[in-house]
């Protein structure tokens, strides 16, 4: 085929680099209701003519364009400031054409100073008038065709043509009405504009079924509700249940991941399907779906959102196992493969076949798993390892859900190589977990956090942080240390405002490893827990003063607003956080040393904070319950950290 075929020859505006943008048609770029973006794009054409350059945006679906005029910016470059005020999944591109109208008017003005005469020039002007008459409707078609007839008319005076062609009116009649199949279009970009729950949310993980009297009663979600005030009182707006569906009896491991249960051993809420149910269905002994959504409803008294684990992975008694044998791979001994690592075997669980030749139905399927808790009323999940299901289908199944429910949010529990992590966020997850567990240092942890929030990263992925989970507990976290458990805590709540724990480990400061390993020791993702919810040194108070701070301070309700001060002391990690107007400036001094005392200067960035440095100020420490106030002056000020009083300053700055 000729390459002439490829070139549409009479469009000869070029329009090259849209920022930001991710791959054409099928990543979104992500963003919050009510925080401006500037998008800019090179546009330009030979010769002397001018071009309208238009941003162009629509939601998902939608037939028609809206179309805003770009603003020049010099040098080629356009730009063009959108706030989105409603949440949802849209589409944006850039349309440029040569303006023949405009540069017509800008010659002919230039020939008028410089003496020429005007009658031809009109008509020239005319007969493009009247050309874009022939694109018009209604009352347009009417006016541009009076326009035109007017500027082509020799018999009136002069004085009424040049008038006519200089009208305002006449500029906005040609502009809604120019050539399209002149216009050169940039590629079609997607748009996530997401809640601002999204953006800012505080997570608490429990498993209802240890919401029991004690460890030989099955909890319910009826026992989980008198949860629900505590947990509001800690600040949390999102509490996230394991899976609640019912659990296969094949292969069932019991305590610590034992291979040899015994009958009363409950099994892992991730080996899902029995006899009794899938995916769409609920563990008896937690309670019926009129529980489930009673539950909701009672967390919605208190503003809290409720999550679900989806987790796409089947025990061998799974229905999806007898009805679509397909779906799964099959040993040469005739039984279903189960989930390996190896030397690590998982019996109690068959993964998906991905592959399938029968995958269109396959994805069908697991997409109505989420429709169906979105009709029971979840508008947050959590999925288990993403990263081990097939990627396209996130692409699609995410997109899809959120064309429909724009509220949605996904979290992606996806702790693998950075690729991977990050394609997940690319494909439509709102959040992701990342290696913030594993940043032992302050050098290290912010060299992680510069990549986070100054890479190109940012326009994709969300972080969440988690200081542990069922499935980790930290080396940090492994000893009976409070300032451990609070610094770890403070620095995920200052520096990410996506954050979780799992409960009431974390409160209560279950420190108890597996010998040799970074996890719980009797694990409660094997068995009943009885909690004592109310033991003595807890952390309840220290976490609900932090979520209040979260909570009070919309500095602190961002990520990427994230900026590095300097000190001396290498066991400081220090940083700023301000919104866009500056009126809420906070700053935050770690220790990162759990156990001694730590003191040193910090420099801070006194023209980020648009202070000078004869300026005063003072700093009152949100985190301290006197809340200490001092009066600083200039960049370098002195901080002293007794870790085993508070292992963290939250500094509120206020310019005197």
């Amino acid at each position: 085929m000729s390459l002439l075929k490829k070139f549409k020859g009479r469009n000869r505006v070029i329009i090259d680099t849209l920022t930001p943008a991710l791959e054409a048609e099928k990543y979104p770029l992500k963003r919050v209701i009510g925080d401006a973006q500037e998008f800019r794009v090179h546009a330009f054409t030979d010769s002397h003519d001018i071009i309208t350059v238009d941003f162009c945006h629509r939601r998902r679906g939608a037939k028609e364009w809206v179309r805003n005029t770009m603003h020049e910016a010099g040098n080629d470059e356009w730009t063009y400031n959108l706030q989105p005020w409603e949440i949802g999944l849209y589409e944006y591109c850039v349309m440029s054409a040569v303006d023949h109208f405009g540069s017509w008017r800008h010659g002919f003005a230039r020939k008028l100073e410089d003496g020429q005469s005007a009658d031809v020039e009109l008509a020239i002007g005319g007969d493009i008038v009247l050309d874009a008459a022939k694109r018009a409707k209604g009352d347009d078609k009417i006016r541009l065709k009076e326009f035109g007839n007017t500027l082509k008319n020799s018999d009136r005076i002069d004085r009424e043509r040049i008038d006519a062609a200089h009208s305002e009116e006449l500029r906005g009649l040609v502009s809604r009405c120019f050539d399209a199949k002149l216009a050169t279009q940039s590629p079609i970009h997607l748009l996530m504009v997401e809640r601002k729950l999204a953006v800012f949310s505080t997570w608490y993980e429990y498993f209802p079924r240890s919401c029991g009297p004690d460890t030989e009663t099955h909890g319910t979600f009826e026992d989980a509700k008198s949860r629900l005030l505590e947990i509001d009182r800690m600040g949390f707006n999102i509490v996230y249940f394991p899976p609640i569906h019912p659990i296969g009896q094949a292969f069932r491991k019991g305590k610590n991941n034992s291979l040899t249960p015994t009958d009363s051993d409950v099994g892992s809420p991730w080996a899902i399907g029995a006899k009794s149910g899938g995916h769409k269905d609920i563990l008896a002994e937690l309670g019926t779906l009129d529980d489930f959504k009673s539950f909701i409803a009672a967390a919605a008294d208190y503003k809290i959102e409720v999550a679900m684990d989806i987790a796409f992975q089947c025990s061998p008694e799974h229905p999806w196992v007898k009805q679509h044998p397909q779906w799964f791979k099959w040993r040469p001994d005739g039984t279903c493969q189960y989930a390996e690592n190896p030397p690590k075997k998982y019996q109690d669980i068959v993964p998906i076949n991905f592959e399938s030749d029968d995958w269109e139905n396959l994805w069908l399927e697991l997409k109505s798993v989420f429709d169906y808790w979105i009709e029971a009323g979840v508008r947050v999940f959590r999925v288990d390892n993403p990263h081990t299901k097939s990627f396209p289908f996130w692409n699609w199944c995410i997109l899809e859900i959120k064309t429909a429910h724009p509220e949605v949010i996904f979290l992606a529990e996806a702790f693998t190589r950075p690729k991977r992590k990050y394609n997940l966020a690319k494909a439509g997850f709102t959040h992701g977990y990342t290696y913030f567990t594993w940043r032992n240092t302050p050098s290290e942890m912010r060299e992680y956090l510069t990549e986070l929030t100054t890479s190109e990263t940012k326009d994709y992925f969300w972080p969440n942080f988690w200081p542990n989970t069922p499935d980790i507990l930290h080396d940090d976290l492994q000893v009976n240390s409070r300032a451990a458990y609070l610094g770890r805590y403070v620095l995920a709540a200052t520096l990410s405002s996506n954050i979780g724990i799992y409960g009431p480990a974390y409160e209560l400061m279950d420190f108890e490893p597996y010998p040799g390993k970074e996890e719980y020791n009797h694990s409660e993702k094997y068995e009943l827990k009885q909690w004592d919810w109310d033991k003595q040194g807890n952390l309840k108070g220290e976490i609900a003063r932090i979520n209040a701070i979260r909570n009070h301070h919309p500095a602190l309700q961002r990520t990427f607003n994230l900026f590095f001060a300097d000190s001396d002391n290498p066991h400081f990690l220090c940083y700023l956080k301000q919104n866009w107007d500056r009126s809420d400036q906070i700053l935050v001094v770690v220790s990162m040393d759990w156990e001694h005392t730590q003191s040193g200067s910090i420099n801070l960035p006194l023209d980020h904070l648009g202070l000078g440095e004869h300026d005063g100020f003072t700093v009152r420490d949100l985190y301290d319950p006197y809340e200490a106030e001092f009066t600083w002056q200039g960049s370098r000020n002195f901080i002293k950290i007794n870790p085993h009083v508070r292992p963290a300053h939250i500094f509120k700055i206020r310019k005197l």
